[in-house]
């Protein structure tokens, strides 16, 4: 199979990882979810060819974020089209951290011994993802209302060893025929035991079931291990993104 575009992959991250607030400006997006993430609380275009009046555009983008109390961030795609970038460097945004979009097809497959697939509002996941990732209360009041507005198929993973004792997790959520995946955590003790890998194919499968044919995500450009971890998974590297904000902050 075939995999798809930017547009696609995009299109079907903002109903993976959505935001609680969502404005359009043309083909732009802005986002904000109570500053969970740059990616819920960023402006992006869905449309190269949509960059007419950039400045203007942008200085709106910063009030509205600015009137819910956050950052502005642009998240920079090969959707940008090159009227956004000319705007950003006039005015000075910075740039940081580089990532990139892989991407798979995915074939049947059974879940792996100690995975288990959980409702995303089940206490016992949020308690251990909460644990495995050490978010505090507020970050994790953030997540969860982000998990509030899904409105596609969405599972927490969970990996437990052999001795029962919960080692990685992960949030997939399926939208238009692909599975995105995020929150991907190990327990830093029970790292380069081919946890995280056996959490990943447990969410494969339950995603395959419920209909997915292709996997996406979202890895940093300097997290090598991770690329390392998704490649042997199947993954492969289909475009850069990266955030970009005034001054660099």
């Amino acid at each position: 199979m075939a995999l798809p575009s930017a547009a696609v992959f995009e299109q079907a991250g903002l109903k993976a990882w959505p935001g609680i607030e969502v404005e359009w400006d043309g083909a732009w997006v802005r986002r904000a979810t109570n500053g969970y993430t740059k990616r819920a609380n960023s402006v992006q275009s869905l449309d190269i060819a949509d960059d007419a009046n950039a400045p203007a555009r942008l200085a709106a983008a910063i009030d509205w974020f600015g009137a819910r109390g956050l950052p502005p961030v642009f998240r920079i795609t090969p959707l940008a089209g090159p009227g956004i970038i000319a705007a950003l460097d006039a005015q000075g945004w910075g740039s940081l951290d580089a990532s990139y979009q892989y991407a798979m097809t995915l074939t049947p497959g059974a879940p792996e011994p100690g995975g288990q697939t959980y409702d995303v509002f089940d206490p016992d996941y949020l308690a251990i993802h909460q644990r495995l990732a050490g978010y505090s209360e507020a970050r994790q009041a953030g997540l969860k209302g982000l998990l509030a507005v899904l409105t596609v198929p969405a599972r927490g993973i969970v990996l437990r060893n052999d001795a029962g004792v919960p080692v990685a997790s992960g949030l997939m959520a399926i939208a238009d025929d692909i599975v995105v995946t995020g929150n991907v955590v190990t327990d830093p003790g029970q790292r380069r035991k081919g946890h995280a890998a056996a959490m990943m194919r447990t969410g494969h499968a339950w995603a395959y079931g419920a209909g997915a044919r292709i996997a996406a995500l979202n890895v940093q450009a300097d997290n090598v291990g991770a690329q390392a971890l998704y490649q042997g998974l199947g993954y492969a590297y289909q475009y850069d993104y990266h955030y970009r904000l005034p001054g660099g902050l």
